[in-house]
């Protein structure tokens, strides 16, 4: 199946007013350039704007990202489709990951649905086979409409009171209707791919699922300056087995997916448009099978707000900023294999998420020790900068 590379299916659907940025892969300059979207143009704006994490610095970044002068470098439809590796040509520049030296974080456990999903994935110690009978379970109980709880609140202590009394407590619910958001780290800086780029699957998981979500771009100083969607690939079966194998289900080779471009904040686009903002999801597999689901941001549990004050601050900084997945509500229970067996990611899968004002981030599956390997980083970025003689 192909990756649709056209920037209809791509960009948002208000593209003409909005302030797209996004990172270039130029081979005739052996690295990556900053670049903005000017109608079908993309522009080169590397030599005022040295990495994104400057772009997202300045006082007002979507000011900064218009008014900057650079060089054209082709047109959209062209470099879309030199992107996926299979048919690239690697002396022409490619699209790849909006984001550079900034933190990836994560925050889990924010809507209700994948709330619940974390706790029968718990219960089931990572097998597929048993969830169905722990769901019901759990839905009879406590059942499902936790949504107008607020974190922290009374009622939520309330709850959490009589859900150890019954033995149905879990760490879970604790971040879920506790006081304290988790947030963890997704990814390295400079280790998440782009849009069609490959989206890695650890070869040791048979339970697995995207997460579709709105990442926020954030300063250092913790201000919101823009968002992009993005793709948690999540290993359901091994995060089941332990909480503590966070790390390995969600930290691995091209594990973290973030595009197609970051859209500023502007006199178009606000955080509350993000908070209005409906994720859709599509999974197509080789094999016919086709799934669909949303997550919709306005029956999140936490504000994204909130979530940013839980993750910087006085006594956590970032002085390069970060990203934040805001997390999903949607858990995937449909069964793919046989009876029970629920949803699981086939190599050859096509995920696709989209937002009416974000655009369409569009990855296929593959396992992580197929995916085109992270050799790219930090250390590369500055000596590639300085032997350009931009440092």
């Amino acid at each position: 199946m192909p990756l649709d590379t056209t920037p209809a299916f791509a960009l948002p659907q208000d593209a003409g007013e909005a302030t797209l940025v996004g990172r270039v892969f130029r081979p005739d300059l052996d690295g990556p350039s900053v670049v903005v979207l000017r109608g079908d143009a993309v522009i080169d704006i590397t030599g005022e704007v040295l990495t994104m994490r400057d772009l997202c610095e300045a006082e007002d970044p979507s000011y900064r990202a218009r008014g900057a002068e650079g060089e054209t470098i082709g047109t959209l439809a062209d470099l879309l489709a030199n992107t996926p590796r299979a048919t690239r040509d690697p002396s022409k520049p490619w699209l790849i990951s909006p984001i550079d030296l900034q933190a990836v974080k994560a925050a889990g456990v924010t809507f209700v649905v994948s709330m619940l999903e974390r706790v029968i994935e718990e219960q089931a110690r990572g097998l597929p086979e048993r969830a169905a009978a722990i769901r019901s379970e759990i839905q009879t109980t406590i059942g499902d409409d936790l949504a107008k709880l607020k974190p922290g609140s009374e009622q939520a202590m309330a709850l959490k009171a009589l859900l150890i009394e019954k033995g149905m407590w879990s760490q879970y619910l604790e971040v879920g209707i506790g006081p304290d958001a988790e947030i963890f780290s997704k990814a390295q800086p400079m280790s998440s791919v782009g849009h069609l780029a490959e989206v890695g699957i650890h070869p040791m998981s048979t339970w697995n699922n995207p997460e579709p979500e709105v990442v926020l771009v954030v300063s250092s100083s913790g201000r919101i300056v823009g968002a992009a969607l993005g793709n948690d690939v999540n290993l359901r079966d091994v995060e089941g087995r332990s909480a503590l194998l966070l790390s390995k289900a969600k930290d691995n080779n091209a594990s973290a997916s973030v595009g197609p471009f970051i859209r500023l904040f502007d006199a178009s686009f606000s955080l509350d448009d993000v908070r209005a903002t409906e994720v859709s999801l599509t999974v197509t597999g080789e094999d016919g099978f086709r799934m669909e689901g949303s997550s919709a941001m306005s029956k999140i549990s936490r504000d994204p707000e909130d979530l940013v004050r839980q993750t910087v601050g006085k006594n956590h900084q970032y002085p390069d900023g970060f990203v934040l997945y805001l997390g999903t509500m949607f858990a995937p229970v449909q069964d793919r294999g046989g009876p029970g067996q629920g949803f699981t990611h086939k190599i050859g899968d096509i995920v696709t998420i989209g937002a009416p004002k974000l655009g369409q981030l569009s990855n296929r599956v593959v396992l992580t020790s197929d995916a085109e390997p992270w050799t790219f980083g930090t250390t590369s970025l500055m000596k590639n900068l300085a032997g350009r003689g931009l440092l």
